[in-house]
């Protein structure tokens, strides 16, 4: 049997990047595949209840700085709470260069750790086309072509289908992993995905 897990993320989100490792090790130790899907949350935060970062009320900005402090200590990994580029950094150059890579065939594990890092550990604007082409360096990958390969027409028509089918599957924020059909939000649920993905193989 082939597993397969559905991931849906936010290059721009603390909690993917805090989870993305851990679900490769989940995946790998299970013989399952990650299917790569990053996903537009302004658009399924409205028909889902959500609310971007700056709309929130003070008590719970103040709780997810806590709850990051929380998780950066306990997983001890390297995190900065408030990264240079996070909230002026267009996304979406680097969420079409995942894509393309998806849709090249290329696995789009390392080169989404590497994003994920850039912006949460070494405060990097990943919206910038050289950065982008440093970070493909980093992972071995041809960033000139797979920047021309993110600029084509059907690469924005892909994410826009990607985020319809995430809002049709009831996924409301990020990272969301589903399996076998059921749904697992955060990566405070990653335990929970890896017995479900372990339980098929038993």
């Amino acid at each position: 049997m082939i597993k397969t897990i559905d991931y849906y993320y936010s290059l721009l989100s603390p909690w993917t990047y805090l989870g993305s490792l851990r679900l490769d090790v989940i995946a790998q130790a299970a013989g399952a595949t990650i299917n790569y899907r990053p996903v537009d949350l302004g658009e399924i935060f409205p028909v889902s209840g959500g609310l971007h970062l700056g709309a929130r009320a003070p008590q719970r900005r103040i709780n997810r700085m806590n709850e990051l402090k929380r998780w950066r200590d306990f997983l001890a990994m390297p995190l900065t709470l408030e990264p240079k580029y996070f909230l002026s950094a267009d996304d979406e150059p680097s969420t079409y260069l995942v894509i393309a890579a998806r849709e090249s065939g290329i696995d789009a594990g390392p080169l989404t750790n590497a994003i994920l890092r850039a912006v949460w550990v070494e405060e990097r604007n990943v919206g910038d086309r050289h950065t982008l082409q440093e970070i493909c360096a980093d992972v071995g990958l041809d960033g000139s072509a797979l920047l021309a390969r993110s600029e084509q027409a059907d690469i924005p028509e892909i994410y826009a289908a990607d985020t319809r089918e995430a809002i049709e599957r009831n996924v409301f924020g990020a990272p969301t992993d589903i399996f076998d059909g059921e749904l697992f939000w955060g990566q405070d649920r990653l335990d929970f995905l890896e017995r479900a993905v372990n339980r098929e193989s038993s």
